[in-house]
């Protein structure tokens, strides 16, 4: 497959890259162990995402939420503990609190429906009013413990209501309730505070987000952002522990998140509402084995380059493998949710979303953008990302308008042939507990391949080509070259000079 890209280098393309902007995990209370932290401080040395979502923040391994007898009376009381723990290490990681409430403590839960292996209680409060007062509790100790800044941290009122498992019944008019006594508890307390929902995903999404936002204009209620999920899979195929999905057409997925926009959009009262996508991947299971490969990266490429068309933020489910919905991993590579493998290897996906960071880094100016690559520019010269989500390998020529002189090309490449870990831990025999040798074998084979030259040019403009293999994905920089040689240094004599 040939593509030839023409760049104008004094045109100017919409691109939004908030690549940044989120990152998710799995419940806060895996916030408390050690191969969990190794691994968020590994990724946010790479990416420095502002906030981080997660589940259960009121669930009972944080033990927030007591009921007591005391004197023949039920008295309650709150315990941040833990919770203050996990915080603290998140701020000196760099990274802050995306509040998403769930789910029911169970002594204040009204029912006795659970989900995940850690137990999750997805069914309402027996009393609104002690589920409001707790969230104004929390709100108000955060505050007192880390100052006015908590006033920037999103709150979400819980996690996919329109799934049963997640909601008791997937009742709407209860889940509107929910959110209902919960906005006007927070904004009763101090109105600053930023409050979305409904976080939908995947079932009924338009009928849920039409009716969320019927029934905020019939009570007033105006949602700071509107939060659903994005995943791009069919319904997976399990076999014993893993699930196998087929992707979904890359346009198709983004067309449905435009349709959330027009929708939301179609409403005078929530026109420009900010839509945070509050977890998006490819499969929505944490077996599912496509995470792990090279084709999750390149599919994701395409991803990023649009999610900004249409959303402030969106953030990737999840940073690492720490994570228990459906137990304990059986093997490092399991098809876990995060860009980062146990002991810290880097998957494939990692360096897409580390190339989407380093463009932004460069610059904000984008010259160019279509189905296969991003460019942008700057005062020092070019950089951009191609990828290749298809079966068969491209070749791309790429034509780059210059000022005359020597300039040096960096290129980062991630494909299925130089940066595969899942390969080579297949090739020692899939070792579900590696020994500390084979995690270090396996992680010095999860990085990018780079190569570098020194490019003239005479004409004002130039032309580089790229073999970008499938599955692969190449970030380049094309930069002036400045270059300040010893006296006596001549580098081509160091190599012929025997």
């Amino acid at each position: 497959m040939n593509k030839r890209i023409i760049v104008d280098g004094e045109g100017r393309v919409d691109f939004h890259n908030n690549v940044d902007s989120c990152v998710g995990t799995g419940r806060w209370g895996l916030a408390l162990t050690e191969e969990y932290l190794k691994e968020l401080e590994f990724v946010q040395g790479e990416m420095g995402f502002k906030l981080i979502r997660g589940h259960g923040i009121f669930h009972d391994d944080l033990s927030i939420y007591h009921e007591y007898e005391e004197d023949g009376e039920i008295k309650l009381e709150y315990n941040y503990t833990y919770l203050f723990r996990i915080i603290d290490r998140f701020l000196e990681i760099g990274i802050r609190p995306y509040l998403e409430l769930s789910f029911m403590p169970s002594q204040l839960a009204k029912g006795t429906q659970t989900l995940f292996h850690w137990k999750a209680n997805t069914t309402p409060p027996k009393e609104y009013r002690l589920w409001a007062d707790m969230v104004v509790a929390l709100l108000k100790n955060l505050r007192a413990r880390y100052g006015e800044e908590v006033l920037d941290w999103p709150i979400e009122v819980w996690n996919e209501p329109n799934l049963p498992g997640f909601w008791y019944k997937a009742d709407m008019d209860e889940y509107f309730k929910l959110f209902k006594e919960t906005y006007e508890a927070v904004k009763a307390y101090d109105s600053r505070f930023k409050v979305g929902g409904p976080a939908i995903c995947g079932v009924n999404e338009e009928e849920w987000i039409r009716e969320f936002l019927t029934f905020c204009i019939k009570y007033n209620l105006k949602p700071d952002n509107i939060t659903r999920h994005h995943y791009t899979v069919e319904f997976p195929e399990s076999i014993g522990h893993y699930d196998y999905s087929k992707l979904e057409d890359s346009d198709m997925r983004i067309n449905n998140l435009q349709a959330t926009r027009d929708l939301v959009d179609s409403f005078d009262d929530f026109k420009g509402t900010p839509i945070h996508i509050t977890e998006f991947s490819t499969s929505y299971t944490p077996r599912g084995v496509i995470h792990d490969t090279n084709l999750n990266a390149a599919y994701l490429a395409h991803q990023l380059s649009r999610l900004g068309d249409m959303n402030e933020l969106y953030s990737y489910w999840t940073f690492g493998d720490v994570f228990e919905e459906k137990g304990v991993p059986n093997s490092l590579f399991h098809g876990g949710f995060g860009m980062v493998a146990a002991g810290c290897i880097p998957k494939p996906t990692f360096w897409t979303f580390s190339f989407y960071k380093h463009l932004k880094e460069f610059s904000e100016i984008c010259v160019h953008r279509d189905e296969n690559s991003v460019i942008v520019k700057s005062e020092e010269g070019y950089a951009g990302i191609l990828w290749n989500k298809d079966e068969e390998d491209l070749s791309a020529i790429l034509a780059l308008p210059f000022e005359t002189g020597e300039y040096t090309l960096i290129t980062k490449t991630v494909d299925e042939e130089c940066c595969n870990p899942l390969k080579l831990w297949h090739d020692i025999g899939e070792p579900a507990y590696p020994t500390k040798e084979e995690t270090e074998l396996i992680r010095s084979g999860a990085y990018p391949l780079i190569n570098s030259s020194i490019v003239d040019v005479n004409d004002d403009s130039t032309v580089l080509s790229f073999d970008v293999r499938k599955h692969g994905i190449i970030y380049f920089e094309l930069t002036k070259r400045r270059f300040t040689p010893d006296r006596g240094y001549d580098y081509n004599k160091v190599l012929t000079h025997h």
